[in-house]
């Protein structure tokens, strides 16, 4: 492969007290967080938008919130706020309302208790809300491109905006960017999945004009015929999936129909593509996975409406604009969470987001496996704050599905409102060390516990 040489002077236009680079759901709480702490606060995200998977992906519901038992609703804070948002707008459908084993949880008993549906174009409007309101300043259409490092200290990140090349300087920086990528760009040593194997990634699809009564009639007249694995209804619809594949209208290696009602009676959530071997952080992966997620979504939706009762007139609403990565790299920090962590419901004193997610591990062991692990009722976790930490450069915090955890830990901390609570974490810990001059490693880790249970968050 050939190369060279380039270089060209770049402007700093830009100076801050926290740069968050990324506004998917950790990274919108980041911000959010750290300017409500008084922070100069700046957050650039790619899109014209935030919520990333929430909006750009069209992943719903947001999946619980609360203990498996349904009795303690645990992540609290800007994740609720959000929630309550939504809901005044008619825009959500609040987690107390939803029961297990309903068309909003897709029938699955297990870990999906109190999910909370929501509109995507809804939430958009309430992240602009939020921002706007604490201060931030937003550059949407906006990339991260790389970093100047001295001495182990970020002094300043290249960006590329629409007009070109620019430098932002800031006293922290937090990697919301889902990836990893500006803790990878400073030389953070990381592992990319499970020892370079990632989880299937996933292209979400939204259908309406469903008869959503005949769905739930169809389901109710098979429930025998679920397959229980910890209690999870995981094969739902799997008996018209068995019909479409003798008679060569199913090709997908899943065996069943993950379909979430949403807050409209007729329209569905759909998630059931699977697309293995995919590297989340390569444009070559992501292309070939919007590619095949899109056939996906073309197959799936002419099964729904030939076999599916209810689904005969379904309309195709949209497809995700960004295909759902359900994993990439996860950074070395000065802690790391473990999947025996999450078992044992293991809660260290410098806990920053407690949870009761459960371990949702896919492709682990094949195309159509599904490894799933619950945490017994009124049991939870804790995430330590060094999670948050990356070895190696003392002004920076990362949030969000990259955070350190083991591979099998990551797979229940990946999902939305987890990842809010631990943006919202690093948002205030930037916001305090910014305030401080100091570094997050040496962050005052009972003074940001107090903030946050200000900030209504449940920490207990």
């Amino acid at each position: 492969m050939k190369s060279f040489d380039y270089s060209r002077r770049v402007a700093v236009e830009y100076e801050t007290d926290v740069l968050v680079a990324g506004g998917g759901p950790a990274g919108l709480c980041a911000a959010v967080a750290a300017a409500r702490c008084g922070a100069r606060t700046m957050l650039i995200e790619k899109n014209g938008f935030c919520g990333g998977m929430a909006t750009a992906g069209l992943v719903a519901p947001f999946m619980t919130c609360y203990d498996s038992g349904g009795e303690l609703m645990l992540i609290r804070g800007l994740f609720e706020e959000i929630v309550d948002r939504l809901v005044g707008r008619s825009g959500a459908i609040h987690p107390s309302l939803v029961e297990t084993s309903s068309a909003f949880t897709s029938y699955i008993t297990a870990g999906h208790i109190h999910v909370t549906p929501f509109k995507a174009e809804t939430l958009k409007l309430v992240a602009d809300e939020l921002l706007a309101e604490a201060g931030v300043r937003v550059l949407y259409h906006t990339g991260f491109v790389d970093v100047d490092i001295e001495g182990g200290i970020i002094t300043r990140a290249i960006i590329h905006k629409k007009s070109g090349f620019s430098a932002v300087e800031a006293k922290i920086y937090v990697d919301c960017t889902g990836d990893a990528d500006i803790a990878a760009a400073a030389g953070v040593p990381y592992e990319l999945g499970n020892r370079g194997k990632m989880q299937p990634a996933t292209m979400f699809f939204r259908v309406a004009n469903v008869d959503s009564s005949k769905i739930d009639e169809d389901i109710e007249k098979n429930r025998e015929k679920f397959r229980r694995v910890n209690g999870v209804n995981y094969r739902s619809l799997h008996w018209w999936v068995s019909k479409a594949r003798e008679a060569g209208d199913w090709t997908l290696d899943r065996v069943s129909i993950g379909l979430f009602r949403g807050v409209d009676e007729d329209e569905w959530s759909i998630n059931t593509s699977r697309i293995m071997d995919i590297d989340g952080t390569d444009s070559e992966g992501l292309t070939r996975a919007e590619i095949i997620g899109r056939r996906q979504v073309d197959e799936i939706f002419r099964f729904l409406k030939k076999y599916v009762p209810g689904c005969e007139n379904a309309r195709l609403v949209a497809s995700g604009s960004t295909v759902g990565i359900r994993e990439t790299r996860h950074i070395e920090g000065i802690r790391k969470l473990s999947v025996e962590d999450i078992q044992n419901c293991r809660v260290p004193d410098d806990s920053i987001l407690l949870a009761a997610n459960s371990v949702d591990v896919h492709g682990k062991f094949g195309p159509m496996s599904n490894e799933y692990i619950t945490i017994p009722p009124g049991k939870y976790y804790g995430v330590p704050y060094g999670c948050l930490v990356p070895v190696g450069i003392r002004n920076l915090l990362v949030a969000g599905r990259s955070i350190s955890a083991d591979s099998d830990a990551a797979g229940a901390i990946r999902v939305m409102p987890p990842c809010m609570g631990l943006g919202q974490a690093a948002g205030v810990a930037a916001a305090l060390c910014a305030e401080s001059r100091t570094e997050p490693a040496g962050c005052d880790i009972q003074g940001l516990r107090r903030r946050l249970i200000e900030q209504k968050v449940f920490l207990q």
